[in-house]
């Protein structure tokens, strides 16, 4: 035995070095606690910056409602959005219009495609149709304005004018194809990456009771992968619900409850922008509004994303 640990090599100077992991040191001590602190002050700046975006809408929210002499039932429920009335319910009809139609859109194309990026596509052709696919999501959104303005609406008219139906330049059609393509990154890439991480062991054994690859793909893999991809589909409404500049450009800004997508219709983000834009003195009522319907908008998105959540956690599916 003496023999042996005498063969064994001794420790140099180099391997104390090595020691210095197990027992910090003064210095190593204050550089871990500045990271924390660091760390720490990172996060609270994020929480800070959501907490002080609520109180300012909050105050002002409040104010606007005292000089306007506006009740919130009037305010949710007028349909005249014009000073002193204040009613945004066509401004809430017309964002609700253009959400669910971009989600017609964006939700069957974009869970098609990430199924057929997760189970069909090869690993090369899925290296060029993914990133191919995201470069949708980083073109600005006055782009898709435009191209609502020089692309999508003369082709409506092109297609929809020969059998009687007018479509004004300005429309609410418009402005739920470009927004529709504008979120299906969104849904796609965040849908493929939860059908993806789907265990191969339950598509193997899905394959070895004779399933085909559809079978698999929608009665196996979907369904273990579904409170993600809802959660995407949330994520995504919530997204169209917030554009502004496509919408803008599409929509136009008239204030209306029809039904018919193709006449012109206004977002509460196009209200937003109108006001700011005016000419209104500081704390007028109008002026003022603005933060009232930005509160309207914030808990609407903020309700949105905490259903998505809700959701995630409740029928999430966790595989050992």
């Amino acid at each position: 035995m003496g023999r042996v640990m005498s063969q064994l090599p001794r420790p140099t100077s180099k391997s104390r070095d090595t020691n210095l992991w197990a027992s910090p040191g003064p210095w190593r001590r204050l550089e871990g606690s500045f990271a924390h602190v660091f760390l720490v002050l990172c996060t609270l700046t994020t929480v800070l910056t959501t907490v002080s975006i609520l109180v300012i809408l909050s105050v002002q929210t409040v104010q606007f409602f005292r000089v306007s002499g506006v009740s919130p039932f009037q305010f949710l429920f007028g349909s005249d959005v014009e000073s002193p009335h204040f009613g945004i319910l066509p401004l809430i009809w017309g964002t609700a219009m253009v959400a669910v139609g971009s989600s017609l859109i964006a939700v069957p194309v974009g869970l098609l495609s990430a199924i057929y990026l997760s189970e069909y596509a090869p690993r090369r052709v899925r290296s060029v149709l993914k990133p191919s696919l995201e470069l949708l999501a980083g073109i600005p959104t006055i782009v898709y304005g435009f191209l609502a303005l020089q692309l999508v609406t003369p082709g409506l008219r092109l297609l929809l004018n020969p059998i009687g139906l007018d479509v004004e330049q300005f429309n609410a059609l418009s402005a739920c194809i470009v927004v529709g393509v504008m979120i299906i990154p969104m849904v796609s890439s965040l849908s493929e990456d939860v059908l993806s991480a789907v265990p191969q062991g339950l598509r193997e054994a899905a394959y070895g009771l004779g399933a085909t690859k559809f079978e698999v793909s929608t009665r196996i893999v979907l369904p273990a992968a579904l409170s993600g991809v809802f959660a995407s589909f949330i994520l995504a409404v919530s997204r169209a619900v917030g554009e502004t500049m496509a919408v803008v450009l599409a929509a136009g800004r008239v204030p209306s409850l029809s039904l018919n997508p193709l006449v012109s219709i206004e977002t509460m983000t196009a209200y937003i922008v109108a006001v700011v834009g005016g000419e209104e003195a500081p704390g007028s009522p109008t002026s003022l509004s603005l933060f009232a319907v930005a509160m309207v908008l914030f808990i609407v998105t903020l309700s949105m994303n905490i259903v998505s959540r809700v959701v995630l956690a409740r029928y999430r599916e966790a595989y050992v």
